[in-house]
């Protein structure tokens, strides 16, 4: 089991540096970076000095190295908007992605996976044919045209919750600032609903639609007709012997899932206005920002490669052949 994760953290290492690789990149995608720390009337003597003081005039692999070593320690300049460290803007809007991710994900596996097992459990009936239809009208629906009504039936018509902004709860959590956390709670949680909802449904209605299938094909086992012929109640046979067996791929596609999630759902922060990273990458792209998008482009990656890797070592528990593949 230890090989097997060795093997699976170097190669999280390797993406990780071709990733460095294209966030070094970015820098460059508008031509010559000096430009972007210079007045557009500057002289072509104070130009020189810029790119020198930048050290834009060394080869590109020097340029690479120094760019690496200091992202190892987090350090991506000045963001050229804000004026602070890019990492610090970047980690200030992590915990609003976060809390989004979290809402998107109870609606995205919560509800699919009951869902799932009761449709592959009562196959062809009323149980299953009813929520299948309607995740395949989930499926069907683009993110943002469902973000669009929430916000035009549940907040605009009949004013239940609020359509934009956002109440923090992982900053006071983590200030141990529980008098706080519990005041603004119940707030918070009115916030996230509507966004949270508009980005779990489409991956709700897939999800449960993948668990049905995964647990249709276990279901079809050998060892599954044998716990039959033996007399074991359905439940069980369900639960116990069917639904562990069916987890690898579930796993799999929850893993990338909360991964795409925890990226920055660019879509719905536009829409609910809500101050996550996907929401800072756009206006930081549109406002030539490059530090700060480096900086996420990196954090991000980090995130998604260690839930992945996390995935990854989770197999090894729900299938002990896999460790020793």
């Amino acid at each position: 089991m230890i090989k097997y994760i060795l093997r699976r953290l170097a190669q999280s290492l390797i993406v990780m540096l071709g990733v460095s690789v294209l966030a070094f990149g970015v820098l460059f995608l508008s031509g010559d970076p000096t430009y972007l720390y210079v007045n557009e009337r500057a002289s072509a003597e104070a130009i020189e000095q810029v790119r020198h003081n930048m050290g834009f005039d060394r080869p590109v692999y020097v340029q690479y190295w120094d760019f690496l070593t200091k992202a190892v320690r987090g350090d991506f300049g000045m963001s050229l908007k804000y004026g602070q460290p890019a990492m610090q803007v970047v980690l200030e809007r992590l915990p609003a992605t976060i809390e989004l991710t979290m809402i998107g994900m109870f609606v995205a596996v919560v509800f699919a996976i009951p869902v799932g097992v009761i449709a592959a459990a009562k196959r062809n009936t009323l149980l299953d044919g009813g929520p299948m239809l309607l995740a395949m009208i989930g499926q069907s629906m683009p993110e943002f045209w469902l973000g669009l009504m929430l916000i035009l039936v549940v907040g605009v018509q009949h004013k239940i919750l609020p359509i934009s902004g956002r109440v923090p709860i992982l900053e006071p959590l983590f200030a141990g600032d529980f008098a706080t956390l519990v005041g603004t709670f119940p707030d918070a949680l009115r916030h996230l609903i509507l966004p949270g909802v508009s980005s779990g449904v489409w991956s709700l209605s897939r999800n449960a639609r993948l668990v049905r299938s995964s647990m249709l094909e276990v279901l079809g086992m050998d060892y599954v007709t044998t716990a039959r012929a033996k007399g074991v109640k359905e439940q069980l046979v369900v639960l116990k012997h069917a639904f562990k067996n069916a987890l690898i791929p579930i796993v799999t596609i929850v893993g990338m899932e909360f991964g795409f999630l925890l990226s920055g759902d660019i879509v719905i922060e536009n829409i609910f206005a809500w101050p996550g990273i996907g929401r800072l990458v756009v206006f930081a792209i549109n406002q030539k920002d490059f530090n700060v998008v480096q900086a996420s482009v990196i954090v991000l990656a980090l995130l998604f490669v260690g839930l992945n890797l996390l995935v990854d070592i989770l197999y090894t528990w729900l299938d002990p052949r896999i460790r020793y593949s």
